[in-house]
């Protein structure tokens, strides 16, 4: 790994070396490795989820005084959530550092995206323990606030199928509803498609791991399109 390409994109230096490329090791590769000497990433990513959510926290309470606890929790949740921090993860390019086994390589979809989402975190963590608070508030700051004003104008903050149903009340003077259209996988890995209707005609169809997933994911998607 070309770590010093890495630092350079993140404006860091690591004092601790080790540390850095724990960061990047996914517990696959590990399995994959028995014999490696360095750690896989999940105790830096268990601190480093706790550091993203204080920064953003106290950077939202400073930022707007008048919110009450209610818009500020879901401004912060827009912005930890898996999809921003493996939108940012991307961003970076930080998949082509990542440690992985040969069969997490070959994922892609949900999966791919949750561990960018938890390799950033444990990076932040890396950052933290290895240079302290005000660096890794620097990391955060630089890196996820630019993407506020898309989820202020866009409504990110917001559950889409709550804001789905406002904008098709008000245009249509109808409800969205939702129907499973394919259900498959055994009970402990189930995947589902759902489709969000306007009516009786079909405006888009999303999938996931539950019903109330696919139908956020569909709700996502109708959302896009009536913004195109």
């Amino acid at each position: 790994m070309k770590l010093d390409v890495l630092e350079s994109r993140l404006g860091i230096k690591f004092k601790n070396e080790d540390l850095f490329k724990e960061a990047l090791t996914h517990r696959s590769y590990i399995n994959e490795n028995p014999r490696s000497a360095i750690r896989h990433n999940e105790r830096l990513e268990y601190l480093g989820d706790a550091v993203l959510e204080l920064i953003i926290t106290e950077y939202l309470f400073a930022t707007y005084p008048t919110y009450e606890e209610g818009p500020m929790t879901s401004l912060r949740a827009a912005l930890v959530n898996y999809q921003m921090l493996a939108k940012i993860a991307r961003g970076i390019d930080l998949e082509d550092f990542i440690l992985l086994s040969r069969g997490e390589k070959k994922d892609t979809g949900k999966a791919r995206e949750v561990i960018l989402a938890n390799t950033l975190e444990a990076l932040i963590g890396a950052i933290y323990f290895d240079q302290e608070y005000d660096a890794a508030k620097k990391f955060v700051l630089n890196f996820f606030i630019p993407h506020l004003a898309e989820v202020l104008e866009k409504g990110l903050y917001r559950d889409p199928k709550s804001l789905l149903q406002e904008i098709i009340q008000e245009k249509m003077k109808l409800t969205p509803n939702y129907k499973v259209l394919e259900e498959s996988g055994p009970d402990h890995n189930k995947e589902f498609v759902v489709g969000v209707f306007f009516g009786e005609k079909e405006a888009a169809e999303g999938s996931g791991s539950s019903k109330q997933e696919a139908e956020s994911r569909a709700a996502e998607k109708a959302l896009k399109k009536l913004s195109e």
